[in-house]
């Protein structure tokens, strides 16, 4: 028996067989409490712990998150960067979930926060609408001669603006395109964090439950054997 039972007022401690720091009941739970799989996994990580060993909740923690990391690098392979966040935020029992919005918006620069203004309003029907509005009376002043016809047809100066503007939206636009695609990125890395913690997470559930349905089913019938035992017994004595 590794197990050490103390009391401490009227609350019964013990001392956790993993890293021996005493803990309550609140905060342990006994290794033959614990579901079969992950069970196996810590006695096969500490061959000399006992049976009925009392373990804290935050070594179980950190117990479950390398169990976790062993199933997955079995059905994987080599773990990546995302999946060692995902397991250590199960061992520190962390919220996983980011606002990669506001955290993408907050570090912007002045010239991304430009560039986006710009990609914005080069594909909006105010730039088409206005841009049509600027070339038609471009044209009618030259063609009507106004203001001294000062780029007549074929509007060789309109060309070389609207070469200029050309120019210089493309990489403006590619610029913002190139942020875009960085924040669907994060974002897309930011889900994959949540639904595997998710999936890890409900796995452990069902597990869980499994594993106290089957001790309850093996108490129900420990109390039916003892209850037909007693029975027995009280019609041998009326015999």
């Amino acid at each position: 028996m590794s197990k050490h039972i103390h009391h401490k007022g009227d609350l019964p401690t013990h001392t956790c067989a993993l890293t021996g720091r005493i803990v309550s009941d609140r905060n342990g739970v006994r290794l033959d409490m614990i579901r079969p799989a992950l069970a196996e996994h810590i006695k096969a990580m500490h061959p000399d712990i006992a049976p009925d060993a009392y373990i804290s909740r935050a070594a179980l923690a950190k117990e479950r998150a390398a169990y976790v990391a062993a199933t997955l690098q079995a059905e994987r392979g080599d773990l990546s960067q995302l999946d060692h966040d995902v397991i250590r935020s199960l061992a520190d029992d962390d919220i996983i979930t980011q606002n990669i919005e506001r955290e993408i918006d907050s570090d912007r620069t002045l010239g991304e926060r430009a560039a986006d203004l710009i990609a914005s309003f080069g594909g909006s029907w105010t730039f088409i609408i206005s841009f049509m509005v600027f070339i038609s009376i471009w044209m009618a002043l030259n063609v009507a001669g106004l203001l001294g016809a000062f780029d007549p047809y074929p509007f060789i100066l309109l060309n070389l603006v609207l070469s200029c503007i050309a120019a210089l939206q493309a990489p403006v636009i590619m610029m913002s395109q190139k942020r875009q695609e960085a924040k669907d990125r994060r974002r897309s890395e930011n889900d994959y964090r949540v639904n595997l913690k998710a999936e890890l997470e409900i796995q452990h559930l069902h597990e869980k439950i499994d594993h106290l349905l089957t001790r309850q089913w093996e108490r129900l019938a420990e109390i039916q054997a003892i209850q037909i035992e007693l029975m027995e017994d009280l019609a041998e004595r009326r015999r």
